[in-house]
């Protein structure tokens, strides 16, 4: 990996400067930056079908999703409704893919900059009990925490990966709050609170113990495997914590695959260590922390090969593209080609858990891992079809529609504006 480029984000800094108005955006959608040298998009539609896919995406996102929440300051507060509990609640997790969505549709969304500080300072209002630079992870309809005054990891990370797109399309900040500032925070809250110091692997939240008997630095969600947010933090932060938990996550990666899935490359919603011995992982018991399929690809591992296929495409990283090409060549393969039989979760074996009905949450990430294989050109096309216009609810819908900005080529994370910047690369035009 070549050295990374953020001192403040270099190229975009001198833009905080230059009398660009504070609501426009310096990179406004859609960007299309270019991704590993022989990934793939949809082939069957041009750019601009693949651009307006996106935008009608994220219309029907922000009418079913986008709320307002009373104001602070002068500032319209906003929330993701997720509805979790069936009282209309709002989780970190949602709170983190809005702000990555709406930072990375600014010019599409002509709010965009308010939307973002708003969303932010919701967040902000509601902090974590045990580290008040997260944010407490539940968040009932009136605005009181739920279950727990405690973070998720996943949450602050979307947050602060939110953040750092925010201030890269507003680097002075903007509606009185400075994103990049208000990144780093949360950055160092996690690398406090929410990091294992020994396994460099992510806690489940700032809750877990590092060294505890029952949750650990080694019970962790491989869903929580970010590695194109941690290339960001490293450099956002010049925190060395960052790469080190880059190489964990590989590596954790890689075992959990080849030693539990060797013929899938599916991953487990939870892992604990194989024994008191060793610090390597195994697929969690059922009944670990949130049901029967804590051991199986469920529904938080259904975020693994978006998560790894991110990482591929936007750094090139060819760890992270053998570790999604697994996936996605399996699913293929155990579908026969047919997008519409990925099933709703599968035990590590490539046993479906449901059979009755089909779920774009697993889907959309499966699309994106075929991006790094070209072979599988009509595969990511069949996905492609039996998403972009599906609704289902908040957590399908919202992961989607962050699949989609990926399969179309309109996303994009601050460290790889900058490489594109620093290497005189050009944006594909549409």
């Amino acid at each position: 990996m070549r050295p990374l480029i953020i001192p403040a984000f270099a190229a975009l800094a001198a833009l905080a400067s230059s009398g660009v108005p504070a609501q426009t955006p310096a990179h406004p959608f859609p960007q299309h930056l270019p991704y590993a040298a022989g990934s793939i998009r949809p082939s069957h539609r041009s750019q601009a079908q693949l651009d307006q896919d996106v935008r009608e995406a994220y219309a029907r996102w922000k009418t079913a999703y986008l709320r307002t929440a009373g104001s602070d300051g002068g500032l319209t507060l906003y929330r993701v409704l997720c509805d979790t509990d069936s009282a209309g609640n709002t989780v970190s997790e949602g709170q983190g893919y809005g702000l990555v969505i709406v930072a990375l549709m600014a010019g599409a969304e002509t709010e965009a900059a308010a939307i973002s500080a708003g969303l932010w300072r919701y967040a902000d209002l509601h902090p974590s009990g045990n580290d008040s630079r997260l944010m407490s992870w539940n968040i009932n309809a009136a605005g009181q925490v739920q279950q727990g005054n405690t973070s998720a990891f996943d949450g602050d990370n979307d947050l602060a990966l939110g953040l750092l797109l925010a201030a890269a399309q507003w680097p002075g900040g903007a509606n009185g709050v400075d994103f990049r500032a208000r990144a780093l925070e949360v950055i160092a809250g996690q690398a406090a609170s929410a990091m294992g110091p020994a396994s460099y692997l992510p806690l489940l939240g700032d809750w877990v113990t590092p060294n505890g008997a029952q949750y650990n630095q080694y019970t962790v969600r491989p869903s929580d495997f970010m590695p194109a947010h941690f290339v960001n933090f490293a450099a956002a932060a010049n925190a060395p914590l960052w790469m080190q938990a880059v190489a964990a996550a590989r590596a954790a990666t890689e075992h959990l695959q080849g030693s539990y899935a060797a013929n899938t490359g599916l991953m487990p919603d939870f892992a604990v260590r194989e024994s008191a011995a060793v610090t390597t992982l195994r697929p969690a018991d059922p009944g670990f922390l949130e049901g029967a399929n804590d051991g199986n690809y469920n529904y938080n591992a259904g975020r693994v090969p978006w998560r790894l296929a991110t990482h591929a495409l936007l750094h090139s990283d060819v760890a992270s593209a053998r570790q999604a090409r697994r996936i996605s060549q399996w699913a293929q393969a155990s579908t026969g080609g047919v997008a519409t039989n990925i099933r709703p979760g599968y035990r590590l074996d490539g046993t479906p858990l449901a059979t009755d009905y089909f779920s774009s949450f697993f889907a959309a990430p499966i699309g994106t891992a075929a991006m790094v294989t070209p072979a599988q050109q009509s595969w990511l096309n069949a996905i492609y079809d039996s998403v972009r216009t599906r609704q289902e609810g908040y957590y399908e819908d919202s992961v989607a529609l962050l699949s989609l900005l990926l399969m179309s080529g309109t996303y994009w994370d601050p460290v790889a504006m900058d490489r594109l910047f620093a290497d005189g690369l050009q944006r594909i035009t549409p």
